[in-house]
């Protein structure tokens, strides 16, 4: 354990002895935690360590069995999200499409808190509403499209979204799941500076990131969950230290090591994805990890759909191993060995109520069919054999996907992929909720299992594009406008680069020439 933090006031919040048992598994066993005022307490953990389960029951969203939780020297028991807002505790969780309701405008849901109280009349008045909706979205900077449905937003804007709602509350302990899990550095910075600003008032929050940057930007001590106990406290100081707790062990160094790229796979020439935006090239490789990176709004995911077929470019053309090549549908798309994992994996990658076995193996089902039946023997083994190499923490293949953690949900995402001979492999932003130990993991399995596939990863994150990629292309409205080697870039001329006004004066390097035109 970190040594003790001084502190000169009594606790927000008490938690003493809290435990939660799903089926035989127990997500918490009898934790105990201070929060105190003005403090940014880390909430640290692996996948499946028991984070999200003791957010959830003090955000009300779920019950506790044993232990109690005590608020201004009181014992408390929320029964709802609502009863816990009550004493002032709100919380974004990682899910974010659980704090958005489909169907309301984004200035709907930004008052969403305000129009289900009893007094809230802004139906009436939609003036008033957009107003105040306004003035919500102005806390955090942002300007957004206020009369538009919600699901018109992706998915880092409706995530600030869901924090500005969350502020707007004025709430005594801010719980932020991952706040920063879809936002580039120049957004994570904004957000950063709201958290002080909280914290000035006397505002609690209790930070849960895998990120070890953000921690070091915010924290004042560190407290680390390990299979559902309390594992250690630590100082803003100790964060390797409480990294260690975390996973059990120490965490090696990341050793780059690069790799020659094959020859060219998927090309696109002088593709245009919307209007009024410059026209570009693009090169996969096989071999190679390209990662597609840019601040929020850039257009990373847009020129993804384009590569799958789910947004046509206003011109230009594509190639498939040489082949002019026109995606259609997803189904003929993916026979033609192009892979693709959305950012928003609740609604666009995952099936309510499916098992996981189900959910790894649906593209490919036809490999596990005979005469109209599934193989179960065969599809198990498959199935189990991607449990074992990308460490999914489960208790079983047919336990539905709602009892898995989100990291471990990604990971299935991921090895549903990995399980078919794809030429092109691209995953936006798969290192969301991902834990440091398996984030590593499935970098060095995109790696290790990227011959004879181009491997195309979006991520918003410079430590994460950093330690995964073979070459770097920097996007921006909605273009790749640079690109860059992986060998001898550093973290500072990458943020650079992002936060560049000018991205033609960066230096452009070729797209790695191809065995087979060398």
């Amino acid at each position: 354990m970190g040594a003790p933090v001084a502190v000169v006031s009594e606790p927000l919040i008490r938690v003493r002895e809290l435990s939660k048992t799903f089926g035989s598994n127990r997500a918490l066993d009898r934790v105990s935690l201070d929060i105190f005022p003005a403090e940014v307490v880390a909430l640290l953990g692996a996948n499946g360590a028991g984070k999200s389960t003791l957010v959830k029951i003090l955000a009300g969203s779920q019950t506790h069995e044993g232990g109690e939780i005590w608020i201004d020297g009181q014992p408390r028991h929320f029964s709802s999200p609502l009863s816990a807002r009550r004493f002032g505790i709100v919380a974004v969780h990682q899910q974010i499409n659980e704090g958005i309701a489909p169907g309301l405008s984004v200035a709907e849901n930004l008052l969403l808190d305000e129009l289900c109280r009893p007094d809230g009349n802004f139906w009436l008045n939609r003036k008033r509403l957009l107003e105040r909706a306004a003035s919500i979205a102005a806390g955090l900077g942002l300007v957004l499209p206020l009369e538009q449905p919600i699901e018109h937003l992706g998915q880092a804007e409706r995530q600030l979204v869901v924090l500005a709602r969350a502020f707007a509350l004025q709430p005594r302990l801010l719980i932020l799941d991952e706040p920063t899990a879809a936002l580039s550095d120049a957004e994570a910075q904004r957000l950063f500076g709201l958290i002080d600003t909280l914290r000035s008032r006397g505002v609690a929050i209790l930070y849960i990131s895998h990120r070890l940057s953000d921690l070091q930007r915010v924290a004042d001590r560190a407290v680390v969950l390990r299979d559902g106990q309390m594992a250690g406290e630590f100082s803003a100081g100790q964060l390797p230290e409480a990294l260690e707790a975390m996973l059990g062990q120490a965490l090696e160094a990341h050793v780059y090591t690069p790799r020659a790229a094959g020859r060219e796979v998927l090309k696109l020439r002088n593709v245009k994805v919307l209007p009024r935006t410059r026209a570009f090239d693009l090169s996969l490789h096989e071999n190679e990890v390209v990662v597609l990176t840019g601040l929020l709004g850039a257009g990373k995911s847009e020129i993804a759909e384009v590569l799958f077929g789910l947004r046509k470019p206003l011109s230009g053309s594509l190639q498939l191993d040489g082949i002019e090549w026109q995606p259609g549908s997803p189904r003929q798309v993916i026979q033609n060995g192009v892979f693709f994992a959305a950012e928003d994996r609740a609604s666009q990658s995952l099936v309510p109520d499916f098992s996981l076995r189900r959910t790894l193996t649906l593209p490919f089902l036809e490999r596990f069919t005979r005469g109209g039946f599934i193989r179960n023997r065969a599809e198990a083994a498959a199935v189990e054999a991607q449990v074992s190499a990308l460490g999914i923490k489960t208790s079983g293949i047919d336990v539905p996907m709602s009892a898995l953690s989100g990291g471990n949900q990604q990971k299935v995402v991921l090895g549903r992929w990995l399980l078919g001979e794809g030429r092109v492999l691209i995953l936006d932003e798969p290192f969301q909720g991902v834990d440091v130990r398996a984030r590593r993991e499935i970098g060095q399995l995109l790696r290790d299992s990227a011959a004879g596939r181009a491997t195309l990863v979006i991520c918003s994150d410079v430590d994460e594009a950093l330690e995964i990629a073979d070459r770097i292309l920097l996007v921006r409205d909605h273009a790749v406008v640079a690109v860059y080697p992986r060998a001898g870039l550093d973290r500072a001329t990458l943020v650079a680069a992002l936060a560049g006004s000018d991205p033609q004066n960066s230096v452009v390097q070729a797209a790695p020439r191809s065995r087979a035109s060398a």
